[in-house]
């Protein structure tokens, strides 16, 4: 603590932030009251909310300490360190997921223009397999499925305990970007002339099997039933309690 100070006192920092792992729960109360009492930060980082733990020390720390949690941590990268939201948290404490955050995420994901131009080929019914292949890959970039279910309302609490294999939700994406791939550029812009002779050389080409490129297609065909059916009366996406993703 006195080498931490005598930094302090050189350096003169415009700011102390300290990072605090929200797993070691009572503890995490204790470290960030004994840091503020000796050095005075200015405000809390909260890390590993991506865990089992609903961030219950977030309360702790913030009655204690009195200064307020800038940031919170949900992964290991840099992009998984977003400003923190007391709504979000009070939600995720209470079992209720956290919208915002999943909507922000979306946004941050999807290209607006791209997003305008899928809408486009909704409402028109022109949404083809390469645009299925163009949503799963955006889909990648908003991180781990697991902690997406856990913002969604309702969800939360169902998920305890409940273990989802990331590494096969991958595979997974793989094995139908691989099938996609194999097809034609007039195959995938019209999955309607997929035969069974069609579906038979795209499984020899992707290394999977009929029954598989059927799995995929009939995926595509709900997906692109649930996107519809999302679609607001101004040609909006939105979520079904009503709140815009795409303005």
């Amino acid at each position: 603590m006195q080498e931490l100070r005598d930094v302090r006192d050189t350096v003169r920092p415009q700011e102390i932030l300290l990072v605090v792992d929200s797993m070691t729960g009572q503890d995490a109360v204790n470290v960030a009251d004994t840091f503020n009492k000796n050095l005075g930060v200015d405000g809390v980082i909260l890390t590993k909310l991506d865990g089992d733990t609903r961030g219950g020390a977030a309360i702790s720390v913030r009655a204690v300490t009195g200064k307020p949690i800038k940031f919170s941590g949900t992964g290991e990268k840099l992009t998984d360190l977003e400003p923190f939201r007391p709504e979000g948290m009070a939600s995720r404490i209470l079992g209720m997921g956290d919208v915002l955050a999943l909507i922000d995420k979306a946004q941050e994901a999807v290209d607006e223009k791209a997003a305008g131009e899928l809408i486009h080929k909704l409402q028109t019914e022109k949404f083809t397999l390469e645009d299925y292949l163009s949503q799963m890959l955006q889909l990648n970039k908003m991180g781990s499925v697991s902690n997406m279910l856990k913002m969604v309302p309702g969800l939360g609490k169902k998920l305890e305990g409940v273990e989802i294999d990331e590494d096969a939700i991958k595979k997974a994406q793989a094995k139908n970007c691989a099938i996609i791939l194999s097809m034609t550029r007039m195959e995938r812009r019209n999955p309607d002339i997929l035969n069974a002779s069609r579906r038979r050389r795209i499984a020899a080409g992707s290394g999977t099997t009929v029954q598989e490129v059927n799995l995929l297609i009939k995926q595509f065909e709900q997906a692109r039933q649930m996107m519809k059916s999302m679609m607001g009366s101004k040609g909006k996406m939105r979520l079904p309690f009503g709140k815009n993703i795409f303005k």
